[in-house]
Order: C-alpha cells, then structure tokens, then sequence
C-alpha cells in the first residue's frame, strides 16, 4: 500500500531561529521530538549522514542531512514498511517558517495491517505534539493537541507489553 502521510505548520519565526532547532534532534537538548511523551528518537553517532537509530520500534538511517534545513531517516524494521520519513525547514516569508514532516513510503504485509490500525494513529498524534513543541517555543500561548481515544487506548494496550 502507498503511504504519504503529511504534517506541517507555519512558525512564525525566521528559519534561521526554527532551523536552528533541527541540530538538537535526537539529542539530550532535543528541542523537536516530543521524548516527554513518546519513545526518545536515538543514534549512537548523533546526527550524522549513515547513522542507525530511531525511536520505540522503528529503526531507520540518515540518509540526508542539510543542517538547519532537512533530514530524511530511511526505514529498516519493522519489516513491512519501505520508505522514507522526513523533516523539511523552509522559508515562507522573512518572519515565518513551514516545518514539515513526510512519510513517503509503501507497506506490505504486516506492515499494511500495522499501519492501519496503529502506527499511523500513534504517528499522527506524536508528530502534532513534536509540532506543538516546535511552535511553543516560540509563543507565550502554549499549544497542546489532545489525543483522540483511539490514540489514548493503543498507548495504554502498548504500556502492557
């Protein structure tokens, strides 16, 4: 099955302040991946081009990097998903800033039955929390998006594993 799955938001931000973030990801600073919540995004090399990682279950490798503007991971495991997901900073205007988040993939198998039912619902709400942290770091009005009950029932069955 083809799977593109989008996600962004305008910051109201230069991208020179927004992109500066992206070189925190998967670190002990991280000020993108919402770890408060959802499973730490992790690499032993730190962000750099050919590093393994990832986060809970699903693993992947960098296989772009432009600092402060992009970075796209490569699926390994979970077997059944073959693709890519992404982050992508761009310039809208001097004072606002798209981050985007794509996944541009196929899944067979398992991995159809996996996405459906769960990963892109734990997906989607954890790439709204990493958008709403990106965005409350920059605004005195802090944004939380509520979890659906779908959402909060596949979390609750997944801390019994």
């Amino acid at each position: 099955m083809k799977v593109v799955n989008i996600h962004s938001r305008t910051i109201h931000q230069p991208i020179e302040k927004v992109g500066a973030l992206l070189s925190t990801l998967a670190s002990k600073q991280d000020r993108i991946w919402p770890s408060e919540k959802w499973p730490a995004m992790k690499f032993k090399a730190g962000l750099v081009l050919h590093a393994k990682g990832g986060h809970g279950p699903i693993r992947y490798t960098i296989t772009k990097y432009i600092p402060n503007k992009s970075i796209e991971f490569t699926f390994s495991p979970p077997k059944g998903f073959y693709g890519t997901h992404s982050f992508e900073f761009t310039e809208k205007t001097a004072t606002a800033t798209e981050v985007k988040h794509t996944i541009d993939m196929y899944t067979k198998g398992t991995g159809t039955l996996t996405w459906l039912l769960a990963v892109r619902w734990l997906h989607d709400a954890l790439l709204e929390d990493a958008l709403d942290k990106i965005e409350n770091q920059f605004s005195p009005d802090q944004k939380t998006t509520k979890m659906n009950w779908y959402v909060r029932m596949l979390r609750w069955v997944a801390k019994r594993f």
